[in-house]
């Protein structure tokens, strides 16, 4: 029979292991290498866009169609309220969670009619003068043979040139993956944020491992000439902020994720509201010359 001082003693150690074994938890996630951090953002239980559209908002109506061809399930969005903002057009990325709706979503890779629909969006929020957040999760557009008839160069390109006109505030979201022009194509605003294990490049390891290298089997090392990941990307200005994620990724506490993502986007849209006049051209002209000077270094 134990006495009542070892059953102290005994939880005093469990809980020093606990400590123990959280710190090394953290540590490891601290250092994590860049293509680890490709496979957290990839996480098929990490939050996706609709998923951060419905804990966020409220009264959200979902938008459909380009007008043109059809409905493009890979981009979702439309209207729903923000506390402390009121409207926001809310556009991304939207992945499946099982091979029925990956299929029904094409795995999150947009055809030129879902670049159409987010164009639409962004035009109608501009007419009513609401603010747009863009959420990006993307492994790249669609390079079948039908997105290219229908015109996914120009599609992608077009957004790019009315994106950068918009008269209303625009933050950009790297909740998961940045896949080059697929990314791009609804990612042009004033603020450009990143969650901590997400990942935004013109080109993924894999392909960048298949054209260097001949083959995927040094993914790894592209990652890490890739700089990838939001410190990398913060330090040479392609993003504007990092967004911490709970320990383990945002798939660990989605809940948490959702109220930091909410206090953020709140804190950016209102300092867009308040600082900048949107009317007056000045705030375009930065958002152009925020990303005309990416690209440029000095020795």
């Amino acid at each position: 029979m134990s006495t009542l001082g070892e059953s102290v003693d005994l939880s005093k150690e469990i809980e020093a292991m606990q400590g123990k074994v959280e710190e090394l938890r953290a540590e490891i996630f601290q250092n994590l290498t860049r293509w680890q951090r490709v496979q957290l953002a990839r996480h098929p239980d990490r939050p996706y866009t609709l998923d951060y559209i419905q804990s966020l908002t409220t009264d959200f109506l979902e938008l459909h169609g380009d007008r043109g061809v059809r409905d493009d399930p890979a981009i979702v969005g439309g209207f729903g309220n923000l506390d402390g903002i009121g409207s926001v057009m809310w556009v991304g990325h939207q992945k499946g969670r099982d091979t029925k709706s990956n299929v029904y979503r094409n795995f999150g890779m947009p055809n030129p009619e879902g670049y159409r629909k987010a164009l639409r969006m962004f035009k109608l929020a501009e007419k009513f003068g609401k603010p747009i957040v863009c959420l990006l999760d993307t492994p790249g557009a669609f390079p079948g043979i039908e997105a290219e008839e229908r015109g996914q160069a120009e599609a992608i390109a077009r957004n790019l040139f009315e994106m950068s006109r918009l008269e209303v505030p625009v933050v950009i979201v790297v909740i998961g993956e940045g896949a080059s022009g697929g990314a791009l194509g609804i990612g042009v605003g004033d603020r450009v944020l990143m969650l901590e294990n997400a990942w935004y490049s013109v080109i993924s390891p894999e392909s960048c491992s298949s054209i260097l290298w001949r083959n995927w089997g040094f993914k790894e090392q592209a990652a890490e000439a890739l700089k990838l990941t939001a410190p990398d990307l913060l330090s040479v200005g392609v993003i504007d902020r990092i967004i911490p994620e709970p320990l383990g990724g945002a798939h660990q506490n989605p809940d948490a994720m959702f109220e930091t993502m909410r206090n953020v986007l709140t804190e950016e849209i209102s300092s867009l509201q308040k600082n900048e006049k949107f009317s007056d051209g000045a705030a375009l002209d930065r958002r152009v010359a925020k990303f005309a000077k990416m690209g440029f270094w000095k020795d």
